[in-house]
């Protein structure tokens, strides 16, 4: 069982940054997929940037290539996302995910392979 909990969301401007933090319970974290999703409001949840166990693989969703960057700290059990050049539709609810099988070497895009979620944390970009 993996138990996350998000944090560091806020008001930003336009052009400026936010780092998110999700630390994991539970001594399987480094075997576990790690995802970024988010919500705005209205649309569905959408995949953001992902990460393979050992960190050595990523994937990013088009909108946030170049921008955003997927890290993990195993030692710490902790994920996080960096958000650069913040734009106003980056605005949503970001959630951490791990994935529900332990030992994917391949980072996936789907919502349902990932089992355990965050709460959510609010990021909102100002014009």
């Amino acid at each position: 069982q993996v138990q996350l909990v998000e944090s560091g969301g806020g008001l930003v401007q336009a052009g400026g940054s936010l780092r998110l933090s999700c630390a994991a319970s539970g001594r399987t974290f480094s075997s576990h997929l790690m995802g970024w999703f988010r919500q705005a409001l209205g649309k569905e949840r959408e995949f953001v940037a992902g990460i393979s166990g050992i960190g050595d693989n990523t994937k990013y969703a088009d909108s946030v290539k170049g921008r955003f960057t997927i890290s993990r700290d195993n030692a710490k059990n902790t994920a996080f996302l960096q958000m650069n050049s913040l734009k106003p539709e980056d605005t949503a609810v970001y959630y951490c995910a791990a994935s529900r099988s332990m030992g994917l070497t391949v980072v996936t895009t789907a919502r349902w392979e990932y089992g355990y979620w965050g709460q959510g944390t609010q990021v909102t970009v100002s014009s």
